[in-house]
C-alpha cells in the first residue's frame, strides 16, 4: 500500500512537472531577462557614475594645475621684480659713488 501510494504520488508529480514546465520555462526566462535588465541598467549607471566622478576628479586637478601655474608665474615674476630692483639700487650706488 505503501509503495502503491508512493509511485502514485511520483507518477502525479511528474504529470504536474510536464504540464507546467513550459509555462516554468517561460517565467524562468522572462525571470531571466528581467535579472539582465537589472544588471545592464546597474552597470550603466555605474559607467555613468564613473565617467562623473572621473570628469569631476580631472576638472578638480585641472583647476588646481591654473592655480598653481598662476602662482608660480606670480613667483617668478616677483622675483624678477625684485632682482630688477636690486640691480637699480646697485647701479644707483655705483653712480652715487662715482660722484
Amino acid at each position: 500500500m505503501k509503495r502503491e501510494f508512493t509511485i502514485a504520488l511520483a507518477a502525479a508529480t511528474a504529470l504536474s512537472l510536464a504540464a507546467c514546465s513550459q509555462k516554468a520555462q517561460n517565467e524562468s526566462a522572462e525571470a531571466a531577462n528581467a535579472i539582465a535588465a537589472d544588471t545592464s541598467a546597474t552597470t550603466r549607471n555605474a559607467v555613468d557614475n564613473v565617467d562623473a566622478a572621473t570628469d569631476a576628479a580631472l576638472n578638480k586637478a585641472e583647476t588646481s594645475l591654473d592655480r598653481a601655474g598662476d602662482k608660480l608665474r606670480n613667483a617668478g615674476d616677483d622675483a624678477a621684480d625684485a632682482t630688477g630692483n636690486a640691480m637699480v639700487r646697485a647701479g644707483n650706488e655705483l653712480r652715487d659713488e662715482k660722484k
